[in-house]
């Protein structure tokens, strides 16, 4: 078999595992169930807030608009230096549904996100909690759903991951790809039939959850060093003998994740290496990512430019066939989760970059380096 046959091989079998596996989560990524008409869940809404001056205004609103709980909204100033605190001071003056509270100095061995998690489960009033990060908003009934998401599942830790909403080259690039990743390689039936860690996943922008369990996974004290708590909590749970599932909050919530290219990038690379860069899945990632996603079309590029020179007829219609099933792939996701309607032509340069993103996050971690983000020293784990 020559080179190009061997390339136009491995480009159809690795653009076909997440074409199959997104054929099948997409129908199995379910929205939130509407609530029951009686119910009437007391639910804390656990926030924390590390100089958010820009975004917690807004996520105040949208939860103080919900219908169908009985809520509390506590938001935790970690440490804030851009006037946080006094927006939430005179919220909470204004609706008494509304607490801050005041965080406490940040330990050594602590994350800060970890740290004003555990600060805020302990803070909660409510046996319910809705973990929401800043600059996430949800429509008046999210929270009401997302409780029912919790009861109907029978699972012990929800998360739901929001739209995700873009404003620079970097964002319409990457973001994306979040639930590429997720729905093109994580089999969700069998992640909720199999209780391993290792197929538990989650958004740390949405948790649902509940006192009793939080305690018996040890919270966010079991992850207290992580960068990444929507993978790393999930697998607490999980290895504390308790259930985890996620759902499709797209129309409940969105997320405006960074401002600009270089906190997009910086935010992605800085808790890379407790996923997919981690070193024992870089390289399966790469491979798969690699050859699945952005060789097919450099594959169908190089022919056509070559006009199909020297290429036996399969080869042809095989490179084709992985260009296809590669931007099909990802057009159909973007039909569900929007994108814009030519994400997908962004698609294998996306993929290439958040390749290299990765391998930057983990040769930095070899080399010890940290990353400055919101005014603090974070190493990866």
């Amino acid at each position: 078999m020559t080179l190009v046959g061997i390339a136009a091989a491995a480009a159809v079998l690795a653009a076909a595992l997440p074409a199959a596996l997104s054929l099948r989560n997409l129908r199995v990524f379910r929205t939130a169930p509407p609530p029951l008409p009686a119910a009437l869940p007391q639910v804390s809404v656990l926030v924390p807030a590390r100089d958010e001056a820009a975004a917690i205004g807004g996520l105040i609103d949208h939860v103080l608009a919900s219908r169908g709980v009985d809520l509390e909204l506590v938001i935790l100033d970690d440490d804030s230096r851009d006037g946080t605190r006094e927006i939430v001071a005179r919220r909470a003056a204004a609706d008494p549904r509304v607490r801050l509270e005041a965080g406490r100095p940040l330990a050594d061995d602590w994350c800060g996100k970890q740290h004003a998690c555990a600060q805020l489960a302990a803070l909660a009033r409510h046996d319910t909690w809705v973990f929401l990060d800043a600059d996430v908003r949800i429509t008046p009934d999210a929270l009401a759903r997302g409780v029912a998401f919790l009861d109907a599942s029978g699972v012990d830790l929800a998360s739901g991951f929001p739209r995700q909403l873009t404003s620079c080259a970097a964002d319409r690039l990457l973001l994306p790809l979040i639930h590429f990743v997720l729905l093109g390689f994580l089999p969700l039936d069998r992640s909720r039939s199999d209780p391993r860690p290792g197929l538990a996943a989650g958004c740390g922008q949405l948790f649902v959850t509940r006192r009793g369990v939080y305690a018996r996974s040890g919270g966010h004290g079991a992850i207290r060093r992580s960068l990444h708590d929507g993978l790393m909590l999930p697998r607490a749970y999980r290895r504390a003998g308790l259930r985890t599932d996620i759902f499709d909050a797209t129309d409940v919530a969105t997320c405006r994740m960074y401002s600009g290219n270089r906190q997009t990038l910086t935010g992605l690379a800085k808790n890379a290496t407790e996923g997919m860069a981690a070193p024992r899945t870089i390289v399966p990632f790469t491979l798969l990512l690699g050859c699945g996603q952005v060789l097919p079309v450099v594959l169908v590029v190089t022919g056509l430019v070559t006009r199909w020179q020297g290429w036996p007829s399969w080869a042809i219609g095989a490179a084709w066939l992985a260009a296809i099933l590669a931007l099909g792939t990802r057009a159909m996701q973007d039909r569900r989760f929007g994108g814009g309607p030519f994400g997908w032509l962004g698609h294998p340069p996306g993929v290439l970059v958040l390749l290299v993103i990765q391998w930057y996050a983990l040769l930095r971690k070899g080399l010890g380096l940290s990353t400055n983000w919101r005014g603090r020293t974070l190493r990866p784990q």
